[in-house]
């Protein structure tokens, strides 16, 4: 079976087919990274038009990739939610004209649903049941507990900034640019998280605070004067990483521990962090499976696989299918 997925929550458009819910025939993605990198953030108005302009293209580009035509494919999925509104709109509605056109049923997917099934794609280590989530990138932090294809409980969620947003406004604070997560990333590598910064770890619950770390750092650039150009910036992004993953990882291997699951499934963005990925492989008693970086990042092919399921399930939806900007999981 053979599905068309359709991304455009943010600022990527992206297009991809996936085969029987696990082999990718091609995934293009079109990022608006260098467009909205001048002003520090995704704008939500350039974001819909740009999305307008490449979808198409990008659609195209992925049939012809994958050398296949319209008989060839069984179904779409598109992500309906959540996002910006005008950026899903193109796509759901982009979407809905094919399957119409070309006579196809059509399914709306979860954006926080589809990272998750990237660890489905590509992996000789297919994920069981039941596993605990941790989604993790510009929007949210979430951390639910799959019992089954389409069953998630909602464990805990961010209070405030979520890991990637508070990745990019201490990229900010630094002088890093955008996007925040892979600039902090980067510059940490020179450094060595000696300056002390506060976990806030919530306790007795598995939600996630890092407002109050991304002020810590604000006070800490202004009272050391850490500039741009010091060499003792890398040391703060280094001890800013240090407090983010030292959170997520602590949090969700006592949460495995406590529920008994068996695996624990890492996605979204901020899982493509070399330092998140490694201290969970080395310190975690539970299975790790994370997706390779470029499926941790948003795309199609995530989306498709997860549309995959829900054909298998049923979960077929209608010419009225709406975005929803606020959904949530679980």
């Amino acid at each position: 079976m053979r599905i068309l997925g359709i991304e455009t929550s943010c600022d990527e458009t992206a297009a991809s087919i996936v085969e029987d819910g696990s082999k990718i025939i091609s995934n293009i993605v079109a990022s608006q990274v260098d467009i909205h990198a001048r002003y520090g953030g995704v704008v939500p108005e350039i974001a819909s038009r740009q999305h307008i302009i490449t979808i198409i293209p990008v659609m195209d580009e992925a049939m012809s990739k994958a050398q296949i035509s319209w008989k060839d494919i069984d179904g779409i999925a598109v992500t309906y939610g959540p996002g910006l509104a005008g950026s899903l709109l193109v796509g759901v509605n982009v979407a809905k004209a094919m399957a119409l056109a070309q006579g196809l049923p059509i399914t709306g997917v979860n954006h926080l649903e589809a990272h998750i099934y990237a660890n489905w794609l590509e992996t000789e280590k297919s994920p069981f049941f039941p596993c605990l989530c941790l989604i993790v990138s510009g929007g949210h932090s979430d951390l639910v507990l799959m019992k089954g294809h389409g069953e998630f409980e909602k464990l805990g969620q961010t209070r405030d900034d979520a890991a990637g947003e508070a990745f990019d406004k201490a990229a900010r604070i630094l002088g890093l640019g955008y996007p925040g997560g892979p600039a902090i990333e980067q510059a940490a590598q020179s450094g060595i998280a000696r300056f002390a910064l506060p976990r806030a770890w919530l306790k007795g619950s598995y939600d996630f605070s890092f407002s109050g770390l991304k002020t810590a750092l604000w006070h800490l650039a202004q009272r050391e004067e850490i500039l741009p150009s010091d060499s003792r910036v890398g040391d703060a992004a280094a001890s800013f990483q240090s407090a983010v993953v030292d959170v997520l990882v602590s949090k969700t291997i006592k949460a495995a521990k406590e529920l008994g699951v068996g695996q624990i499934l890492l996605s979204g963005g901020v899982a493509a962090n070399k330092l998140l990925t490694e201290r969970f492989l080395n310190s975690s008693p539970t299975p790790i499976l994370v997706p390779p970086p470029y499926l941790c990042t948003d795309n199609a092919a995530m989306v498709a696989v997860c549309g995959y399921y829900h054909f298998q399930t049923g979960q077929i939806s209608g010419y009225d299918l709406d975005v929803v900007p606020s959904l949530g999981l679980g």
